[in-house]
């Protein structure tokens, strides 16, 4: 399945935050361009939390209701 941007973050910490809100509903996320922001540069490169496609309109719900 291809995967699809569903955030971006320029901490990390609160991408983490946002990969286990999703994972907590049953949707598997990961997190792409973590080292950059983990050097302080997320500004430049912020962490995106990626999805399967077909869980996108999901997963950006669950963040919706979390924030």
């Amino acid at each position: 399945m291809p995967l699809i941007p569903i955030a971006e973050y320029a901490d990390r910490i609160a991408a983490d935050v946002a990969r286990m809100e999703l994972a907590a509903s049953g949707i598997e996320a990961v997190l792409f361009d973590s080292g950059m922001a983990g050097l302080g540069l997320g500004f430049m490169t912020p962490v995106r939390l990626m999805v399967e496609a077909e869980d996108g309109d999901r997963a950006a719900g669950v963040l919706a209701r979390g924030e």
